[in-house]
């Protein structure tokens, strides 16, 4: 079994952040574009959560993790950043959502993005966005879970071995009600 949850910005301080970092890694070493080269160092993706801290602790970004019961070991994470802009505080990005490859194939993916659109709809937010490598298994599964895809951009990013790949560009409109600030 796996909880989803939240995570605080004390939590990413205190520990949280090298759990993260070791999902990162696997998923990072095991092919996934999500901004960073193989082999991907534990200890600076550590780093790269714990510096998170100031945005979650502010507000400005929303993270959550699914944990293995009774193990304590992260399967996966997904981050919400509501926009900045006052033109666009009924909007947000989704990023960095990561299952463990020990993990996959058990609906974690949906999981994550079921409690992050839950989170969005009940901070007012009517419009999702992401982007994810064009071809990818991420590409299916985020069609699958109703998100609509926009459009393709070449060579927008690199996979871990720095190859300059497509990205797709996907959003989700969710239930309408009034906009409110997120942070």
């Amino acid at each position: 079994m796996y909880t989803v949850r939240p995570v605080s910005a004390r939590e990413l301080r205190d520990g949280t952040a090298e759990r993260l970092g070791e999902l990162m890694a696997d998923t990072v070493d095991g092919g996934a574009s999500i901004g960073f080269l193989a082999p991907l160092d534990r200890a600076a993706a550590a780093g790269w959560w714990r510096g998170l801290a100031p945005d979650v602790e502010a507000g400005r970004l929303l993270l959550w993790v699914a944990e293995q019961d009774g193990e304590g070991r992260i399967a996966g994470t997904v981050q919400l950043r509501p926009a900045a802009t006052a033109n666009g505080r009924h909007r947000a990005d989704v990023a960095k959502l990561m299952v463990h490859r020990a993990d996959r194939g058990r609906g974690l993916a949906g999981r994550l993005l079921a409690a992050l659109e839950s989170a969005a709809v009940g901070h007012g937010l009517r419009t999702l966005v992401l982007d994810t490598e064009t071809g990818g298994p991420a590409e299916r599964m985020y069609a699958a879970a109703g998100w609509t895809r926009v459009g393709t951009v070449p060579d927008f990013a690199t996979d871990p071995a720095g190859v300059a790949r497509a990205t797709t560009i996907f959003y989700k409109a969710l239930p309408t009600g009034a906009a409110r600030d997120v942070g």
